[in-house]
């Protein structure tokens, strides 16, 4: 059996350049990690988290939850702007959040619907909602259970034009 190689040691200047290597690398991804994650970061809140901390809400990207409060829901006429309120329920705290949004809405965006709406709090602290940022809770699976009817088919959503007062 023979004695394994001697092992050379790695000079001061080699380990130094290592270690300087794997502290720009470490910096750089951690950098970028950073960078990517802020620009594309929200924060899902309810309303009632929203309204308790406006003041540190303003210019910050948000994913708020809540239900459209019954008959809020105006547009003006024969455009694709929208206002309405969203409000927090039981078991949460009660809260109001008013609302623009222009765009087509979901078939489901109704009152009462659970919505989740993106953007950011702006003047009045109106939430003003992004281009495809109102996504509404398909309620049909609900409905079957109220009916009691297995299969039954739920009303229609949506806005009907008839319901959606005019600004």
């Amino acid at each position: 059996m023979t004695a394994p190689a001697p092992v050379a040691p790695i000079s001061k200047g080699s380990a130094w350049k290592i270690v300087a290597s794997v502290v720009v690398v470490t910096g750089a991804v951690a950098f970028l990690l950073s960078r990517s994650l802020k620009e594309g970061a929200e924060s899902y809140k309810h309303v009632d988290e929203v309204m308790t901390n406006v003041g540190s809400m303003h210019g910050k990207r948000l994913q708020v939850h809540g239900h459209v409060v019954d008959g809020s829901i105006e547009q003006k006429k024969g455009t694709l702007e929208y206002r309405f309120k969203i409000e927090s329920r039981e078991p949460r705290p009660h809260a109001v959040i008013s609302a623009s949004y222009t765009g087509l809405v979901p078939d489901t965006f109704k009152s009462g619907a659970e919505v989740v709406a993106r953007g950011m709090l702006g003047e009045n602290d109106r939430l003003d909602v992004i281009p495809d940022g109102i996504m509404a809770k398909c309620p049909s699976k609900y409905e079957e259970a109220k009916q009691g009817t297995p299969g039954a088919v739920p009303a229609k959503p949506g806005i009907d034009p008839g319901t959606a007062r005019q600004l």
